[in-house]
């Protein structure tokens, strides 16, 4: 049995620390995956729409006017977007004409889409004040006779997003309300147990970035239910160079580099508050508030590494307050605030790290 020698100061203290460090902890740590059901959805969205095994038969842009570069495919409930042109929700209504698959409820913006929309290479896609206030994605995914289409409605970005001065949220047309049940997943993302709910996926063929601004994005993703929920906004590999800024919601990159995420309330998330993943690379955290979530606040785990957390306020989630995690390396976390956690900071089998000029009621490291 490994013996370990642990500091723990009670008081608010500043600590300033630079280690190179191999810490070794329990092998129970659940980390977010990409959900099962969220490849089945996009496994059954391509089977109707593309060949994902081939790259130039991927969803593509063309220069057309919006009307010839929207389509939709009725066997999978997909929107495909195609145009290189900047289009909106109201270009695909304009297409559509069908309240039922994307529907205005409101003339100031409101609008409720019940349909996957996918984004295809080369493509722009906004959403924003400019004919949006709030776009409510529904939960309840349609069936065509026996068979459900996809566990849940996504918006599927192969190109270029652009979200600005809205909010996007998860909606139940059957209680009009946010989709909140006891839905739940293991941490492992192979067994669904319970309820998905939509998400936004920026794809590792993704041609542009995808930028979200001052705007909220909840109820979106797995439901925490008894065990971890799921992100509502996941980059797999895509999105280089994406600015996330302003927000309130919970986020998990996979293999993402060149990113700014600052000034964003992270809160309730049904699982980590901030999840920077499996290679991500060159980012920076800074001037965000992230409490409540049901589990560390953040935590980068699995080679990453060139991550710069500072100034952050971290408090009163299930986990640890910022956690170095399986490898990462050459990062630096400074100037964050944190309290109210079972660990302010937990470095685990990483190096070349430095963590200094944090405050935290308890500061807690193993040292094997």
């Amino acid at each position: 049995m490994k013996s370990h020698t642990r500091i723990t100061v009670s008081v608010i203290v500043f600590v300033t620390i630079s280690f190179c460090l191999i810490l070794l902890i329990s092998q129970n740590i659940g980390f977010s995956v990409i959900p099962f059901s969220i490849q089945e959805t996009k496994a059954i969205i391509q089977k109707g729409n593309t060949d994902p095994s081939s790259s130039s038969s991927r969803p593509q842009s063309n220069t057309a006017s919006p009307g010839s570069c929207i389509n939709y495919n009725p066997s999978t409930m997909t929107i495909i977007v195609s145009c290189s042109s900047p289009t909106g929700l109201t270009d695909i209504d304009n297409k559509l004409h069908d309240g039922s698959i994307l529907a205005k409820q409101f003339t100031n913006g409101v609008w409720f889409l019940n349909a996957n929309l996918v984004i295809a290479n080369g493509a722009t896609f906004h959403i924003d004040s400019t004919d949006t206030k709030w776009l409510k994605i529904s939960s309840k995914v349609t069936h065509v006779g026996v068979a459900k289409i996809a566990p849940a409605y996504i918006i599927d970005v192969h190109g270029s997003l652009k979200i600005d001065f809205v909010k996007i949220t998860s909606w139940d047309p059957t209680t009009n309300y946010y989709a909140i049940t006891n839905g739940s997943r293991t941490g492992s993302g192979v067994f669904i147990f319970g309820a998905p709910r939509p998400s936004i996926i920026v794809e590792n063929n993704a041609t542009g970035t995808t930028d979200i601004t001052n705007s909220e994005i909840a109820y979106l993703g797995y439901e925490q239910g008894k065990h971890k929920g799921g992100s509502g906004l996941s980059y797999y590999y895509g999105g280089d160079g994406s600015i996330i800024r302003n927000n309130v919601y919970g986020l998990y990159t996979f293999g993402v580099g060149h990113m700014i995420i600052e000034n964003n309330i992270i809160r309730n998330s049904g699982h980590y508050g901030l999840d920077p993943h499996t290679g991500t690379h060159d980012m920076i955290i800074r001037y965000n508030m992230v409490y409540n979530n049901n589990g560390s606040g953040i935590i980068c785990s699995l080679n990453c590494y060139n991550i710069l957390i500072e100034n952050n306020k971290v408090h009163d989630n299930t986990g640890d307050g910022i956690d170095f995690s399986r490898n990462m390396y050459n990062s630096i976390a400074r100037n964050n605030i944190i309290y109210n956690e079972p660990t302010g900071v937990l470095v685990s089998q990483s190096h070349s790290n430095q963590v200094y000029n944090t405050v935290s009621q308890i500061v807690e490291m193993e040292f094997t």
